[in-house]
């Protein structure tokens, strides 16, 4: 096996490890879009550190998940869930809604409005100055 592949399952596994307390924390719903009754994921907020680390994770479904990581397939109206998430006191799920919705300003005029709404902590500017989003 490649060490690439043993690197990738071995962060699998330790992101694994946090399931049930993302699932605790995040009341089996979405963190983003606050959907339940979907299937949900690990999603690490960027920048990604070595180790897996439960503050940089967030609970997300495959809606938010595929929108975040494929730009082309973005609805903006989907987006408008994030109304809520930028007030999250979970620092990951803060930092990701206030990103997405840096990304929706760029179009959309009511993201602009929200985003002049939010108030970050010095050490989220710091982590949101990081973020790179595709």
């Amino acid at each position: 096996m490649s060490r690439g592949y043993d690197r990738h399952m071995e962060r699998h596994h330790g992101l694994s490890l946090f399931g049930k307390d993302l699932v605790r924390r995040s009341g089996a719903h979405c963190e983003l879009c606050d959907a339940q009754g979907v299937k949900l994921s690990i999603f690490e907020v960027p920048p990604v550190p070595n180790d897996p680390m439960l503050e940089h994770c967030v609970m997300i479904c495959d809606i938010c998940s595929e929108q975040i990581n494929k730009p082309k397939s973005r609805d903006a109206n989907h987006w408008r869930c994030l109304n809520g998430s930028v007030w999250s006191s979970e620092p990951a799920v803060k930092v990701l809604a206030i990103a997405m919705l840096q990304k929706i300003a760029e179009q959309e005029s009511w993201a602009a409005e929200l985003l002049e709404q939010v108030y970050l902590e010095p050490e989220e500017s710091e982590w949101l100055a990081k973020v790179e989003l595709p």
